[in-house]
């Protein structure tokens, strides 16, 4: 099932290609390369605090406390893995290949690198920059792990479901600061290359800007609480007795900081 018209471009430029029929111009070549060797920079170039807090349009739809912890005490995040940059630069290069593959497919987008900024009533600025937008609706490109491109990005009401990265925030964050609709999101199966997209559909964008503001004025009042509750186990169908943490909590850096009598015990 194809949910935008562009799928169908992208699918036939792919299928030519597999049969060796397709060209592809020295301008989109050369866009994909720059846009891949800025990323290098920008991943191992030096410099790159990535522990120094800010609210952005990438974080601003996380829950506030996991905000609280990245504000006041980011050393209490678990390690990051030797292999993050490396996953940072495949969501990298995905999107500048991926965006490649639109120009290629003659699918016509606004690429941009210009900076947007979200408004808030409370006076407070977030700024950033969208991916893509398409006929007045704002896309992001986003790669996923097999198991979160079929469970998590099935659809919106999954992907808003378990929103713990902030997607949802972040897509009306942009589409506000744009003064464009809300269009979804463009997933790649890091896996095995396959790509779908998820529309936005259901996405109330002033229900989430409110949230938005919610989640700031929570930062800036700077007092922590939590968002989630554990919640009983089950097996079977059958409560063990036991308490889990919320899912949106499994993901976050800080769960150990947060639930200092948490026991890891196997399934």
């Amino acid at each position: 099932m194809m949910n935008h018209p562009a799928e169908l471009a992208l699918h036939q430029y792919m299928q030519d290609a597999v049969a060796g029929k397709t060209t592809m111009s020295d301008t989109t070549v050369k866009q994909v390369a720059s846009d891949v060797a800025d990323a290098l920079q920008r991943q191992f170039g030096g410099g790159n605090k990535r522990g120094d807090f800010r609210l952005r349009m990438s974080n601003i739809g996380r829950p506030s406390c996991q905000l609280w912890f990245e504000k006041n005490k980011p050393e209490e995040a678990l390690p990051k893995p030797t292999t993050f940059i490396m996953n940072m630069m495949l969501g990298d290069i995905v999107e500048a290949v991926f965006k490649g593959l639109l120009t290629e497919a003659g699918v016509d987008y606004e690429d941009t690198n210009t900076n947007v900024n979200l408004q808030l009533d409370n006076d407070d600025t977030i700024n950033g920059t969208y991916d893509i937008s398409i006929n007045g609706a704002v896309d992001d490109i986003k790669s996923a792990s097999n198991w979160s491109y079929t469970n998590k990005f099935e659809s919106y009401d999954t992907l808003k479901a378990g929103d713990g990265f902030g997607y949802v925030g972040q897509l009306a964050g942009y589409a506000k600061a744009a003064n464009q609709k809300a269009g979804g999101w463009w997933v790649v199966n890091k896996a095995n290359g396959d790509f779908k997209y998820v529309p936005a559909t259901g996405l109330d964008i002033d229900e989430e800007i409110s949230h938005i503001q919610k989640n700031v004025q929570k930062v800036n009042e700077n007092k922590f609480e939590r968002c989630f509750e554990p919640q009983r186990e089950t097996f079977n169908g059958v409560e063990t007795g036991n308490l889990v943490l919320n899912k949106n909590c499994t993901l976050c850096s800080y769960r150990k900081a947060c639930w200092t009598d948490m026991q890891e015990l196997p399934a």
